[in-house]
């Protein structure tokens, strides 16, 4: 009886025991980043190590000139492409790569290698590099305290990769191939059956890639019927004013501005671009 007593003054006890403490946690000296970006209908991913300046020298000190670096902290900086690109004009397939770079003071290599899953760069091999590409560094006025790995100058088929870091910036162009792939599906989509189909889109893609006009206002004109919006008639007039249609774009423009007026009245955009793709023309 009194061992029972005993077992249950203990459970009891364990029941109102303070829970235990979480584990104790320090924040990162260089903190794990992750950017995506999609450029046309390519993902890009990239999984870096973000340290900081710091008060010390960097290129040329921290990360000497002429040696291969990882490009981060920690785990080697990966990168990762869902579907073939050009690097800088290096063809590189769909995959995982490690991204290092040699820093110079008047040029960079900047390196995919094979092998995205390393420690820094203790145990990097030229012999597993997929391409080597040289770009010229920037100085730039502003001091950035912690590196950035990111993408600017978008468009439909490119983008471009900057490595920024103290007062430097390191340009990599990436480009990929959308039309050869998209425009047989836009061709088979819209000669297919059905009425609901993504005329504007198909249209605009057209105009912008300098594809067929004729098709392109074939397209703007079966979505202006399907719903007259100031966008969608501002399309039709640029279409008309590339073809060289001259009254029927100043015509379509002027059409858009009337109908962007009800729809956001007289501070909006479009009535802006329609005045001065009128100008334009008449210029």
């Amino acid at each position: 009886m009194k061992s029972i007593t005993i077992s249950a003054l203990l459970f009891a006890a364990g029941m109102f025991a303070a829970p235990a403490a979480p584990p104790l946690e320090f924040p990162a000296p260089s903190p794990a980043c992750t950017v995506k970006q999609r450029v046309g209908l390519t993902d890009i991913e990239i999984v870096y190590s973000r340290p900081g300046v710091k008060d010390r020298q960097i290129f040329g000190g921290l990360v000497p000139y002429g040696e291969v670096w990882r490009t981060g902290a920690n785990q080697a900086t990966k990168i990762v492409f869902s579907t073939p690109v050009k690097f800088n004009g290096a063809d590189v397939p769909a995959g995982t790569y490690g991204l290092f770079t040699i820093p110079g003071e008047n040029e960079w290599t900047v390196i995919l290698n094979k092998v995205p899953e390393q420690w820094g760069g203790y145990q990097y091999d030229a012999k597993k590099d997929l391409v080597r590409v040289k770009t010229t560094p920037v100085t730039i006025a502003e001091h950035v305290e912690t590196l950035m790995i990111d993408f600017n100058d978008i468009r439909d088929e490119s983008a471009v990769l900057d490595l920024i870091w103290e007062n430097t910036l390191v340009p990599v162009k990436i480009e990929v191939e959308l039309a050869g792939k998209l425009v047989p599906q836009i061709e088979s989509t819209m000669a297919g059956p059905g009425d609901k189909k993504p005329y504007y889109q198909a249209a605009m893609f057209y105009y912008d890639h300098g594809l067929d006009l004729q098709k392109a206002l074939k397209w703007i004109d079966a979505a202006v019927a399907e719903r007259e919006t100031f966008y969608i008639v501002h399309l039709k007039a640029k279409i008309l004013a590339k073809l060289g249609e001259k009254e029927g774009a100043i015509a379509a423009a002027k059409r858009s501005s009337e109908l962007a007026l009800k729809a956001e009245g007289p501070k909006s955009g479009y009535i802006k671009m329609n005045n001065d793709l009128i100008a334009r023309l008449n210029g």
